[in-house]
């Protein structure tokens, strides 16, 4: 298999991100609520534990949405899953700067996401990640520098960026480029 299919059957199979956005913008605007309402400490692990159950719940709507497991010839299942993990082991990061600062939770979870979703692009070939990366980083420094006056206000951005990105996503894997074969 060549990479432009392999590309497209896994923008076709995954809708262009639009489970894993949508998962995930919501944890976030969940953790955002609990931030405003709960408390910071709630908001955090929430973030944190509930990050684990990301890929695990978007195979499932995958799944659920009729979508076949990739070919075996699909070589970028490989990278995929490597990429899954770069998010996980950089959250270490996120111990020290949050013990300097807590304000700095979000903001710098915000860069790490977009660092993590670079190699999307070229996982799905869709140019649309760097845009989201762009955003997230841009975002997470902007908020880090700027000091926004609360502790949520990163995370109601990330929550509502990941949503229209999901969206956005799937409207460019429905699209007629995307089903070429």
């Amino acid at each position: 298999m060549n990479i432009s299919d392999a590309q497209r059957e896994n923008r076709v199979r995954f809708h262009g991100g639009f489970f894993g956005q949508l998962v995930s913008g919501v944890l976030w605007l969940v953790s955002a609520c609990l931030a405003d309402t709960v408390g910071v400490k709630s908001a955090i692990i929430t973030l944190v534990f509930g990050g684990f159950f990301i890929f695990p719940a978007t195979e499932s709507l995958v799944r659920l949405s009729g979508r076949k497991k990739l070919s075996e010839d699909n070589t970028l299942w490989s990278l995929g899953m490597q990429v899954a993990f770069v998010l996980p082991f950089s959250m270490l990061l996120l111990v020290p700067v949050t013990q300097y600062r807590t304000n700095l939770f979000y903001p710098a979870l915000m860069i790490l996401l977009g660092a993590h979703y670079i190699p999307f692009v070229f996982l799905y070939g869709m140019r649309l990640f760097a845009f989201l990366a762009a955003i997230l980083i841009a975002g997470g420094v902007c908020i880090a520098m700027c000091g926004a006056g609360r502790f949520s206000t990163g995370a109601w951005g990330t929550g509502l960026v990941l949503v229209l990105f999901a969206f956005l996503g799937r409207m460019y894997a429905q699209g007629p480029r995307s089903q070429k074969t």
